[in-house]
């Protein structure tokens, strides 16, 4: 078995701890996967689309989101206001891994679903 680096171990500094506090989070995945399907989004459709967050929880992802440089907030100065987001090239660097994680998760879930079906 592969031992884990000094870096990892015990630090405030690893590398794995500091990526999963950009991307952690309950609904920062499926944030940052829909604005890589839609690639810009308005506020209000990523409200109807991910209809389990609330507008309150929907704000503080995005302005999360924004500071850690992974999303864009552009606010176009009419009436009523209108505010885009977009993915930053650093977000867009993400989407390989979390379509990877995607995977992975699809791939688990079909495979407890099925040991429920035997079981029953």
């Amino acid at each position: 078995m592969a031992k884990m680096t000094k870096e990892c171990s015990n630090s405030p500094t690893c590398s794995v701890d500091w990526a999963f506090r950009r991307i952690g989070g309950k609904y920062k995945g499926r944030i940052l996967w829909c604005l890589n399907e839609y690639t810009v989004i308005r506020f209000g459709e990523l409200g109807r689309v991910l209809a389990d967050v609330t507008t309150k929880m929907l704000t503080q992802t995005l302005r999360e989101l924004e500071k850690d440089d992974l999303i864009n907030r552009k606010v176009y100065h009419q009436v009523p206001p209108m505010v885009e987001y977009s993915l930053t090239e650093t977000g867009k660097e993400l989407i390989p891994f979390i379509k990877y994680l995607k995977n992975w998760g699809d791939k688990k879930i079909s495979t407890q679903r099925q040991q429920r079906n035997v079981l029953q």
